[in-house]
């Protein structure tokens, strides 16, 4: 059956679990451990079905049961109409019906070659947040954190952000700066030179504060900064300016929160080298759109999504389709009913798996369980 009804939909939240506590960031408290998935899965009148992370309610799922395939997703742009609120599902099950990972079909979207297995891609480490804030003692604190990054180099990384900004409001802001520069060195000094160090600083600082840290962790070679404060196009290219004067190399990144509306005009102007809108939030088809685009503009592409735990796996079948893919940004955990095993991450790479779909399984049974627990079904 080429162009199938989709014939039910059922959608649940399962929990997931970080192999450690998180702690806060510039702006925000404590992560803490738990990671909420939400999950739909879509039943095709042929047996067939995908899943994926989905926060649609169920009368947007009354709206795509009954229809065809083809009204809700195209194979060159991908989920359309009603059925962008279930863009990761359908891009899932489309894949498993043609037996391919999502990767091939979004290679073939943009007119790329699909990978060939082996298919790796870059990632970092993104769980180095304020977990230090127990601490008086900075040197102690530095250490905590050299030491998270001691055992994210032990689980297969090669790159590293840093959170920054203690001064913004969890410390006073000279102690915290001070702290935030002797992290930065800390964690250099533990990973070695050649592995990749990004900080984000979740709007925390102001220029002149970001000029101050950049110059004292010059010599840690660092890759990007994020979020310096609050998205300023006037601030960023004296920003820039500042940094081609003192020989810096440090990549602007922007775009993970709620970004101005002209973040993409002052990328394609070249004051922003790095898109970072969210890959649940923005979606799988808009980041296919939008990634080609950063390409002939020479920007980066890399997509935030922390606390999604799958959004570590959806990351890396969009670099299938895009020259410039920066990193997949990498939040540990794992999720009862949820395998994820195929995944691998060593010497820095992601391997991906060349399984159907998103090459994620779904223990039907547990999620079965939780859709009658706590979420809905909606059927034809």
């Amino acid at each position: 059956m080429d162009n199938p009804r989709i014939i039910a939909v059922e959608w649940t939240t399962l929990e997931g679990r970080r192999p450690r506590h998180a702690g806060s960031n510039a702006r925000l408290g404590a992560h803490g451990e738990i990671v909420s998935v939400p999950l739909a899965r879509l039943v095709a009148e042929d047996g067939t079905w995908g899943f994926g992370r989905c926060r649609a309610s169920l009368e947007d799922a009354r709206q795509i049961v009954g229809r065809r395939l083809d009204d809700l997703f195209s194979p060159t742009a991908g989920a359309k109409g009603p059925g962008l609120a279930f863009d990761l599902p359908l891009w899932d099950l489309a894949a498993r019906r043609e037996n391919r990972p999502v990767y091939a079909l979004a290679a073939r979207s943009v007119g790329r070659p699909a990978p060939t297995a082996p298919f790796q891609v870059r990632c970092y480490d993104t769980s180095l947040y304020f977990d230090d804030l127990h601490l008086a003692d900075t040197q102690a604190a530095a250490e905590l954190l050299a030491q998270e990054a001691r055992e994210g180099y032990a689980r297969g990384h090669r790159a590293f952000k840093i959170k920054v900004g203690r001064g913004a409001r969890h410390m006073p802001l000279e102690e915290g700066i001070r702290r935030d520069i002797a992290v930065v060195h800390a964690v250099r000094a533990t990973v070695g030179p050649n592995c990749p160090l990004m900080l984000d600083a979740n709007n925390g600082y102001n220029l002149n504060l970001a000029k101050r840290v950049l110059l004292e962790t010059r010599d840690a070679d660092i890759f990007w900064l994020e979020e310096a404060f609050h998205e300023d196009v006037v601030l960023y290219r004296d920003l820039r300016e500042w940094m081609a004067a003192q020989g810096l190399s440090v990549r602007i990144a922007d775009g993970e929160g709620q970004a101005s509306p002209s973040l993409l005009a002052w990328a394609r102007e070249g004051v922003v080298d790095v898109v970072q809108y969210d890959i649940f939030s923005y979606g799988f088809t808009r980041w296919l759109a939008l990634a080609r685009q950063l390409d002939e503009w020479g920007v980066y592409t890399a997509p935030h999504h922390y606390g999604g735990h799958v959004g570590n796996h959806v990351s890396t079948h969009l670099a299938a389709a895009v020259e410039r893919f920066a990193f997949v940004e990498w939040d540990e955990a794992s999720t009862p009913g949820l395998d994820a095993s195929a995944y691998v991450v060593e010497e820095g790479q992601v391997h991906v798996p060349a399984a159907p779909g998103f090459g994620l399984e779904l223990d039907l049974e547990r999620f079965a369980h939780a859709v009658r627990q706590g979420g809905f079904t909606a059927t034809a």
